[in-house]
């Protein structure tokens, strides 16, 4: 049987944009060619308006089928916010959730929301007739979460729904559960016509070596929460926030609860309007939160791990990213968050204190989806390559070096520059301790002094052996160790013989 694509719009159906109905048409000619199992990836930036599209496919493909449509989200707030998008459409539907037990007669919806655990029981308890269902629209399916369910659905095709057609996990590609990638319109294309806010970036630089990777691979919330809870952190997040910020209505993200209410304690002590919000905050506080940031101008909400999905509130004028991160999609969703537009607003702001614009690129900037999506490990590889490969110091502990003008190194390039010409890569080595012993010489009038500097760089003269032992490939954790003892005696041995070399030529001066 064709799958129909004509546009079927049910009283209180929301007007569909020309993109998105071009890209339902797209995805119906897919569902049509690729046979009763299909499987698709669809991505769309966020703000695009992936919601009313999936709503509007499962409206047609029930009327044109008569089968039953699945809806997996990954959330419980997601649940019910895309049942109520489903009803706008038009699709009558239920949201299976813990309460749900069992379904009489009158139950028997041809749309079924559900979180992925919970259908699970459900379909195992003999609840849900999978047989009877033609098509299973995946939201955020970037989520390993939901590929153990997929095979439930024998008779079933698949769309899966994301921003960011890329799964975290490196063993788990998403090419390996969609046979197809289909791109919707981009982020640039929806800023041009007016359907997204143009974004001002603000980017600073931060050190980021004490940060630690969790086993999957994101920055861990102790780490960040040491890093962007010190008081250095703090004030640069100020000054961020008074250079581009002030009196804006803004979203301040970070990786810790502990960071968090910092940030409220600090900003809340200067007299400005702000709450916070994280995983934790009951359902009725939740809900008082968000009517206060609504309703607040200027109002400055903080958060954990809650405003990424689901959140939609154009009034967004900055967005401040308090944290780095390795995941490409939780970049593209912070942000997505300030990018709807709203009457006389055209334009908002992202101010970058993680160096994540350096790791994924800008926002806005053009992205080969397809690519991505065909060859996952290239990007696996150069997305860990980015990750703090260029070292900054501490704002504290670089005022100790006021004199050194070059404090930053590139392991990474220094190593590849030595391998380009040929020679031994301990030259890496050799030139950073070299400039470590200049830092510490130059700001220093003693040796005693200068003794003392070389102490305050033990985390950085860690960090780059770390770094170097990661350009050599498979070494073993002794050869580690005796990399860094090496290094920070022929340090101390060079700092000396420096030191006194100035002191004989100021005697002979």
């Amino acid at each position: 049987m064709q799958i129909l694509s004509q546009p079927l719009s049910p009283k209180g159906s929301k007007r569909l944009y020309h993109y998105q109905e071009n890209d339902i048409g797209v995805l119906f000619e897919k569902l049509a060619s690729g046979g009763k199992n299909a499987r698709l990836l669809y991505q769309l930036a966020t703000g695009g308006g992936k919601t009313v599209i999936f709503s509007e496919l499962a409206d047609r493909y029930i009327r044109n089928y008569g089968k039953k449509v699945i809806v997996l989200t990954h959330r419980r707030e997601l649940c019910k916010q895309t049942s109520l998008a489903l009803k706008a459409t038009g699709v009558n539907n239920k949201v299976v959730d813990s309460g749900v037990k069992r379904f009489s007669r009158k139950d028997l919806f041809p749309c079924y929301v559900a979180m992925v655990e919970t259908l699970k029981n459900r379909i195992n308890e003999g609840l849900i007739d999978t047989l009877d269902v033609g098509l299973v629209i995946v939201d955020e399916a970037h989520h390993n979460s939901f590929h153990k369910l997929l095979g439930k659905f024998p008779n079933a095709a698949v769309i899966g729904v994301t921003a960011t057609p890329f799964s975290a996990d490196v063993n788990l590609p998403m090419n390996q559960f969609y046979q197809e990638l289909v791109v919707g319109e981009s982020i640039s294309a929806l800023i041009e016509q007016g359907f997204l806010a143009k974004p001002k970036t603000f980017s600073y630089q931060v050190e980021l070596n004490t940060l630690m990777r969790g086993i999957h691979g994101d920055f861990t919330v102790s780490s960040s929460d040491e890093l962007y809870s010190s008081p250095v952190m703090l004030e640069l997040l100020l000054h961020a926030y008074r250079e581009h910020s002030s009196g804006k209505k803004t979203l301040i993200f970070n990786n810790g609860i502990f960071t968090s209410r910092k940030v409220l304690e600090m900003f809340a002590g200067l007299g400005l309007p702000i709450r916070h919000l994280d995983n934790k905050t009951g359902g009725c506080e939740r809900v008082e939160i968000l009517k206060w940031f609504k309703k607040t101008k200027g109002a400055i909400l903080t958060s954990v791990s809650i405003l990424t999905t689901g959140f939609d509130e154009p009034s967004v004028q900055s967005v401040i990213l308090n944290r780095a991160t390795t995941s490409l999609t939780l970049y593209h969703q912070m942000i997505g968050r300030g990018a709807r537009r709203l009457s006389g607003k055209k334009t908002f702001n992202i101010i970058d204190l993680g160096n994540n614009g350096e790791r994924f690129g800008e926002w806005d900037e053009p992205v080969d989806w397809k690519h991505v999506f065909e060859n996952p490990e290239i990007y696996h590889q150069s997305l860990n390559q980015s990750v703090g490969e260029i070292h900054q110091m501490p704002a504290e502990m670089r005022t100790r070096f006021p004199n050194s003008a070059g404090i930053s190194f590139d392991v990474l390039a220094a190593y590849n520059a030595a391998t380009e010409k040929g020679q031994k890569t301990k030259v890496v080595l050799r030139d950073s301790i070299r400039q470590h012993a200049l830092m510490c010489a130059d700001n220093a009038d003693t040796v005693s002094m200068a003794l003392e500097l070389a102490g305050e760089l033990d985390k950085e003269i860690t960090w780059r052996i770390k770094q170097y032992a990661k350009c050599l490939g498979t070494v073993t954790r002794n050869y580690v160790k005796w990399l860094g003892e090496d290094y920070r005696k022929r340090l101390i041995v060079l700092i000396e013989k420096i030191m006194s070399r100035r002191v004989m030529m100021r005697s002979a001066g």
